[in-house]
């Protein structure tokens, strides 16, 4: 069977102003779920997109931390390593983004966001093991003031492979699935950086990957995430000082 994609409700959800340094902490551990993220962190949204996925607006509250000007009290008080995303439930804060995301869709109701097939699911675990990595050779030319590299092309090369896995649809593993949502946040801002500082372009000559890319648009929960491409640009630009 495979997994579904989630709820597709046009409604937007209003959004919760970002803490900053001045404001006061949540109650916590009074009973509330809380998804504790950054509006422009690529690893939040990946949970982000899943809360949404799994329909779980009402039951899990969003709060939004400004990395900017974070508040000491998130640190002190919620999430020791100090990052995002973390999740409360259940009186403990959990956090890593890729493990975080597999706990929302084990331990919440909602569409399942993997399918029962073996050999799919153990392609899943395959691509988890791989992400961080994937992201490492991306950003790291970008942080180093380097050209595209061979590490890039092979990266991207490999991704381009990976989704001709499965051929019942232009997901990772066929289907829409968790999976995509490990790496689509990260592609979401990649191929800005690249296409702007760069002048690559990360889906040319993948038909795959634009596939893949164009088919993640259509998805509500993730689309609704999304930020603007100019201002991830300079972000982007600010972060690795470049005028």
């Amino acid at each position: 069977m495979a997994a579904a994609a989630g709820p597709s409700s046009s409604v937007k959800e209003t959004l919760p102003p970002a803490l900053g340094s001045t404001s006061q902490p949540p109650p916590v551990f009074d009973g509330t779920t809380r998804l504790y993220i950054c509006y422009f962190c690529p690893f939040a949204q990946r949970a982000w997109v899943t809360r949404n996925l799994k329909g779980l607006q009402d039951k899990m509250e969003l709060v939004a931390i400004d990395l900017q000007d974070k508040p000491a009290w998130y640190k002190d008080k919620v999430y020791a390593q100090g990052t995002v995303p973390s999740l409360e439930h259940d009186s403990e804060v959990r956090g890593e983004s890729l493990d975080l995301i597999r706990y929302i869709d084990s331990n919440f109701d909602g569409p399942a966001l993997l399918p029962e097939d073996a050999a799919k699911r153990q392609f899943a675990d395959e691509l988890f093991a791989s992400a961080n990595a994937f992201t490492k050779a991306l950003y790291s030319p970008l942080l180093s003031h380097a050209a595209v590299s061979d590490e890039v092309v092979a990266a991207l090369d490999k991704l381009e492979a990976d989704l001709s896995k499965f051929d019942d649809g232009p997901f990772f593993l066929g289907q829409f699935s968790l999976a995509d949502v490990a790496y689509v946040t990260i592609l979401e801002r990649v191929q800005i950086y690249y296409s702007h500082l760069r002048n690559y372009d990360i889906a040319q000559g993948r038909s795959n990957l634009q596939e893949f890319i164009d088919e993640m648009n259509k998805i509500e929960a993730y689309a609704q995430t999304k930020n603007d491409p100019l201002f991830l640009l300079d972000l982007a630009k600010n972060h690795l000082k470049i005028a």
